[in-house]
């Protein structure tokens, strides 16, 4: 016999929810959600019925789309079901690109201002904090140097997290250990093994939402870099095409576009050209 706990247990999702739920999902988010995504989708959504006390899945879906707290249970769902993977440092190969290629070409061009970053796609404030850190290195032998960060998400879960700028210090293993010293601050703590970026740096990054299926991002800045990685993966070829040609709007003719490495901008009509590794420039 069941017991009462087993008996509230929402029955798997139906193939028309899921149908109803990704339809949502790709219109909103511009997300694939194939059917072989169902159980993942399920269990994303479990705790959104428990903490509102809902005995399934079809109740949740009402809930959703037409109750009176339909709008603010929309970022609870986009928070839900986003997918937020990153590190400190990921490919490393566009830092160093960053540092050898892109900066020493934007001094000589501009000779002042201030150098402008685009983080879109942050997730938790690892990349833009990295970002930084590479920025701020830069400008350590290069006295003069200025430059802010943009850095963007559609979900408010990851974007509080990434203000705060506190993370399990396990999260550091890519950061060398200078790196850690110059820009870390340890809890004092010691059975919080934790840590926070330094004021300095976070001040260096402002943080937005935003849906990259928005008509009008409200982006005013025109930038040198925009870092838009891993996140096409998610995408279909004509929603990478509409969203790549929407970015290069904020992109400042001679500035430069990074993809991720596992993605393909092959066949998409944009005005960005290759000119390395998942790095792409927008014509002068």
């Amino acid at each position: 016999m069941n017991t009462a706990e087993e008996s509230r247990e929402p029955l798997p999702m139906s193939r028309e929810s899921f149908a109803r739920f990704a339809e949502f999902i790709t219109k909103e988010l511009g997300i694939k959600m194939p059917e072989a995504k169902i159980t993942m989708l399920q269990s994303r959504l479990m705790r959104r019925l428990r903490t509102l006390e809902l005995g399934s899945l079809e109740e949740y879906q009402e809930y959703l789309f037409h109750s009176p707290k339909a709008d603010e249970e929309r970022t609870h769902f986009i928070n839900a079901v986003t997918t937020n993977k990153t590190d400190f440092f990921r490919e490393p190969q566009h830092f160093d690109y960053l540092t050898r290629t892109v900066l020493p070409a934007w001094a000589e061009s501009r000779r002042g201002g201030r150098f402008q970053l685009w983080c879109a796609g942050c997730s938790s404030g690892e990349e833009p904090y990295t970002q930084s850190i590479v920025l701020s290195e830069y400008g350590r032998k290069n006295p003069g140097f200025e430059f802010a960060i943009l850095a963007t998400d559609i979900s408010t879960r990851v974007l509080d997290h990434a203000r705060l700028g506190i993370y399990e210090e396990s999260r550091l293993e890519p950061v060398r250990e200078d790196l850690r010293r110059q820009y870390f601050l340890r809890a004092k703590d010691p059975e919080q093994p934790r840590v926070r970026v330094i004021p300095a740096l976070r001040r260096k990054i402002t943080f937005h939402q935003l849906n990259f299926m928005a008509e009008d991002y409200r982006v005013k800045d025109l930038f040198d870099v925009i870092f838009f990685r891993n996140v096409m993966i998610y995408f279909d070829k004509p929603t990478q095409e509409a969203v790549i040609n929407k970015l290069c709007r904020n992109l400042r003719p001679g500035g430069y576009l990074f993809v991720g490495h596992s993605e393909s901008l092959a066949g998409l009509d944009i005005p960005v050209n290759s000119v390395g590794s998942a790095v792409f420039h927008k014509p002068a």
